[in-house]
């Protein structure tokens, strides 16, 4: 295997790993957080109805107008946490299952859940 694949092996499992522990139900979905070198998204998903409540990403309208130029910084990562909050709070949604699909939890993925944090959800 060459060096790409294998990264990419390491980081499938790590995704499997995180997600046999982490379940969304309708009480308590999933926030899903994925990133890439440019951009975050973000989803609150139920799993037992398969269904994405809501998402956000960087990429949005709302959101470019917001965070300017860049959407890979930590920043960027703080606003898209406060706007998933408050958006999954205005449809009651006051618990999640914080899901970091394979990423450390540190830099843009931890300054997303402060900013969910600040925003009044509960993980």
């Amino acid at each position: 295997m060459r060096a790409m694949e294998l990264k990419q092996a390491r980081q499938e499992r790590r995704v499997i790993r995180v997600r046999k522990k982490v379940v969304g139900s309708a009480e308590r979905p999933r926030l899903a957080v994925s990133r890439s070198n440019k951009n975050l998204y973000v989803q609150i998903i139920d799993d037992f109805n398969g269904r994405t409540l809501c998402a956000i990403s960087t990429l949005s309208k709302e959101m470019q107008a917001k965070l300017g130029k860049s959407g890979a910084n930590v920043k960027a990562a703080s606003v898209i946490g406060k706007a998933i909050g408050e958006k999954a709070r205005a449809l009651g949604i006051e618990q999640v299952a914080f899901d970091r699909r394979g990423s450390r939890y540190h830099g843009r993925v931890k300054a997303l859940a402060d900013g969910a944090r600040e925003a009044g959800l509960k993980f």
